[in-house]
C-alpha cells in the first residue's frame, strides 16, 4: 500500500498537512509527542530503579 508513495507524493502530503493544521499547531503536537515519549522512557527507567532499590533493602 505505502510502497507506491514516492518522495513527491510524501512532499505533497506534507504541504497539505501544513496548510490544514498550520506550523504552530504541528510544532505543538510534536512537542507534546516528544514530551510523552520522554515521560514514558523515564517511567520505564523509574520501575527498574525501584526494583533495584527494593532488592538492596531486602
Amino acid at each position: 500500500m505505502f510502497s507506491q508513495l514516492g518522495p513527491l507524493e510524501l512532499g505533497i502530503i506534507l504541504v497539505i498537512v501544513i496548510i490544514v493544521f498550520g506550523v504552530g499547531r504541528i510544532r505543538k503536537i510534536g512537542g507534546e509527542l516528544g514530551g510523552g515519549i520522554k515521560a514514558f522512557k523515564e517511567g520505564l527507567q523509574g520501575d527498574d530503579e525501584e526494583e533495584a532499590d527494593q532488592e538492596e533493602e531486602s
